[in-house]
């Protein structure tokens, strides 16, 4: 079949025709007099240029990549051959069971067992998921979000198992509930009571885990559920300034806790575009945590930030050009001046990622480091008429959208009410018009297509032996506990849910004497009860 690239004719066009992916108007060329917002100085308020001075030349981001499948002694190995190959951190992905507070014995989780991450159910998957890793020599990210409080406490449990003190540990749990409520939908309760836990774990981790980043504010997955990049910037900053309003009424000082909090962003097709958007949510925050919560020190306003490629731009067909695509964008991120980079591999729009499709993802960082030479000055943009141009229109949208969430009472209201959701869902539905007009080319998709024929990828097979050894081993273990232990350490996490007392001292017990997950997620539902989306009800 011949190549076909031309955009279809359209009468009347749903976006400019000159526009990023996201829909903003592009200027044939820009000027001075397009420039208007602070460029100032790497490592200086308020950070458009980066956080740090000298960035990397001193030192390069970590690099990460996503691991997690099948049990925890898959994903141990998985780990480790990371460790070997060049990986700085690692990156844990949980399976649906984990990820919504189920057991691999529930009824629940059958199907779906180690299937999309790895499957944690006890203290002794977490032991075997660490095993020969010593916790306080690798910084972790931890991608779950309603069961993060347990799972931070099996953590800190294997952690304090192996003599490692807490205040040495160095990593990130994502425990964004508001990006939950807002775009992947996954939750035990309500958004107040999610908040509260939410604000406890900040709480407990500044006091407890010094060097431990208790929520990572995420727009990741906002972008993957279909918004603009104005939108994901703007909910994604105002998730975190509910995070900050909540732990400022608890007392806490954003002078202490402000450096703790750290930011995931997607980085999508549009290069210019996205290297904008992460220079804007510097600016942002970093004016926002001094002008609007009186932060004094420059590391409350300081925004740290995990990027990860798109993973909603990868393609089934042609899947060899998702390399291309995936090295664009982390190369987007390098240059807006990312701390932590996760590049996607190339097969993962057809499964969990192989051993050599993950090498590739890494190597393609490896080879922006080493050889693109562009990590020899910093900010190489800066100043640059037209990032400063869609750097400033970025942030001026993204303020707008800021001051419509103040004005219906704050994120939480405006989650309760389903005002992100449905802007969202207008924005995604408006990219698919365009796409299915046209106006957008996605090379294989929709533009050069190909007689299709089967893809020579080979794939990440999880077999359903691991979820009857997964059940059997869950079983085997409850049966071994103390069960009075177990009912009495549950009971005093649910007197706290009901009395306001921080949770996590007694989830952290309850995870020593051997509760599950899903135990612990229990009482969360029988105290706090269980929300369903509103669209649904």
């Amino acid at each position: 079949m011949p190549a076909k690239g031309a955009a279809k004719p359209a009468r009347e066009r749903i976006r400019p025709k000159h526009a990023t992916i996201s829909g903003l108007e592009v200027a044939e060329v820009y000027g001075p007099a397009d420039v208007c917002g602070e460029i100032g100085e790497p490592g200086r308020f308020p950070f458009t240029r980066g956080v740090y001075p000298t960035m990397y030349r001193d030192k390069v981001w970590t690099m990460r990549q996503f691991a997690g499948f099948g049990s925890a002694r898959d994903t141990n190995e998985r780990f480790k051959y990371l460790l070997a190959h060049g990986s700085h951190g690692l990156s844990t992905a949980f399976d649906m069971p984990t990820l919504m507070g189920y057991d691999a014995d529930s009824d629940r989780a059958l199907g779906e067992v180690g299937r999309e991450g790895v499957a944690v159910s006890t203290i002794a998957d977490m032991e075997v998921l660490f095993d020969g890793i010593r916790l306080d020599d690798v910084t972790t990210s931890m991608t779950v979000n309603c069961t993060a409080s347990v799972l931070l406490a099996m953590y800190l449990v294997v952690a304090e198992r192996q003599g490692c003190a807490w205040r040495d540990l160095g990593g990130t749990i994502q425990n964004d509930m508001f990006k939950e409520f807002i775009a992947q939908k996954e939750w035990i309760c309500p958004p107040a009571p999610s908040l509260r836990i939410v604000t406890d774990m900040i709480e407990f981790c500044t006091r407890e885990a010094p060097k431990w980043h208790p929520v990572s504010i995420s727009g990741y997955h906002i972008r993957e559920a279909g918004s603009t990049a104005a939108q994901e910037l703007a909910f994604t900053i105002a998730d975190g300034i509910g995070y900050v309003q909540a732990a400022i009424e608890r007392g806490l000082d954003p002078d202490e806790f402000g450096p703790r909090l750290s930011f995931f962003f997607n980085v999508h097709n549009d290069f210019l575009e996205e290297i904008a958007k992460i220079r804007a949510a510097r600016r942002m925050w970093a004016r926002l945590m001094r002008e609007r919560f009186g932060a004094k020190t420059d590391r409350a306003c300081l925004m740290r930030t995990h990027c990860q490629t798109s993973g909603v731009s990868l393609t089934a067909q042609q899947p060899l050009n998702n390399v291309v695509r995936v090295a664009i964008q982390a190369l987007a991120g390098v240059l807006a001046g990312t701390q932590s980079l996760h590049t996607n591999s190339l097969d993962e729009t057809l499964a969990l990622p192989t051993e050599e499709a993950v090498t590739v993802a890494l190597r393609t960082q490896q080879i922006i480091a080493e050889e693109s030479g562009v990590v020899n000055t910093v900010d190489p943009f800066g100043g640059s008429y037209a990032m400063e141009a869609l750097t400033d229109k970025l942030e001026e949208e993204a303020m707008s959208y800021i001051h419509r969430i103040d004005e219906l009472g704050g994120i939480l209201r405006a989650v309760e009410i389903g005002y992100p959701q449905r802007e969202i869902a207008d924005s995604a539905f408006s990219f698919q018009m365009a796409h299915d007009a046209g106006e957008y080319i996605t090379v294989g998709v929709n533009g050069y297509t190909m007689e299709e024929r089967e893809s020579r990828v080979e794939t990440l097979k999880i077999g359903l032996e691991i979820e009857a050894q997964q059940k059997r081993a869950t079983l085997e273990f409850k049966s071994a506990r103390d069960r009075r232990a177990v009912a009495d350490a549950l009971a005093k996490v649910g007197r706290a849910a009901t009395d306001g007392a921080n949770l996590m001292p007694p989830i952290v017990e309850a995870v020593r004497v051997g509760c599950s997950v899903g135990e612990v997620s229990d009482v969360f539902r029988d105290k706090f009860g269980v929300y369903g989306d509103p669209a649904w009800l």
